[in-house]
């Protein structure tokens, strides 16, 4: 624990966690899957949780807090989101690898400078700066005006989702989306640039080149920062893990994980 968290500790929460294990145990790393603001552990559970199970990784898909089906905190910052990761990840019967998409990945590369994990994915990574905020008043002035006076940003089914999902489901999906508390909203607005991980685990950086709310110049960037170039998936949306050609990129970063050296 860190000498902030002694004198000022995030507050306690109830943390939603979804687990599936494969059928058939194996010597594998647990898999713990961190979603982006607005999005809870259901936007794993839906494809990406059960096809990890299946490919023999037990896995698990939590909820930041104020999100899915974890406790409340309006008052949650980016170290208190960093805090429940942790946690949970430390609870994990094996070291593991986190995978994180979007806001999420932020929290997980924080993260990571805490707890030794396996390993690091980092999905669609949205690490903030003046050229994130700008690209979403481009596409979405409406809803994204709010957030800069501590409102909602409301995002559109058309950023997340590719035209292959069928509307219905990419709009049933974007309904489900929940406010970020202020807070951690505005902490967006400055780029972050997370310590080092402890252990120098391998990271990989995944994200498509068509995405509405990560630049490929963005996504180049965090890949850099790691040492790597970043895993690209065309014509696929922000929310690869939802989006209609989902399978590709869970099988190529468990791909990945299944060729790093034991």
């Amino acid at each position: 624990m860190r000498a902030d968290e002694w004198s000022d500790p995030p507050k306690p929460v109830q943390r939603e966690v979804l687990t599936e294990q494969p059928e058939s145990p194996q010597d594998r790393p647990p898999v713990l899957f961190v979603p982006g603001y607005g999005h809870g552990a259901w936007a794993f559970a839906q494809h990406w949780l059960e096809h990890t199970a299946r490919r023999g990784f037990p896995a698990s898909a939590m909820s930041l807090r104020g999100h899915g089906g974890s406790g409340a905190d309006p008052d949650a910052r980016l170290r208190d989101y960093v805090h429940d990761v942790t946690q949970v990840a430390a609870g994990l019967p094996k070291q593991a690898v986190l995978v994180g998409h979007g806001a999420g990945a932020l929290v997980v590369a924080m993260a990571l400078a805490r707890y030794p994990a396996r390993a690091g994915v980092l999905v669609a990574p949205v690490f903030g700066g003046p050229a994130t905020a700008l690209g979403l008043l481009r596409r979405n002035p409406g809803g994204t005006v709010p957030g800069l006076f501590g409102g909602r940003v409301s995002v559109r089914a058309g950023q997340l989702f590719s035209r292959g999902l069928p509307a219905k489901e990419a709009q049933s999906y974007a309904a489900r989306l929940q406010r970020v508390p202020a807070g951690a909203q505005r902490q967006l607005i400055r780029r972050r640039e997370p310590e080092q991980p402890v252990g120098a685990p391998p990271v990989l950086v995944a994200g498509s080149p068509d995405d509405r709310i990560v630049s490929a110049s963005a996504l180049e960037w965090v890949a850099r920062r790691y040492g790597g170039s970043p895993l690209l998936f065309p014509g696929m949306g922000h929310d690869l893990m939802l989006d209609a050609r989902w399978q590709e990129p869970i099988d190529a970063i468990l791909d990945w994980l299944e060729k790093l050296p034991g």
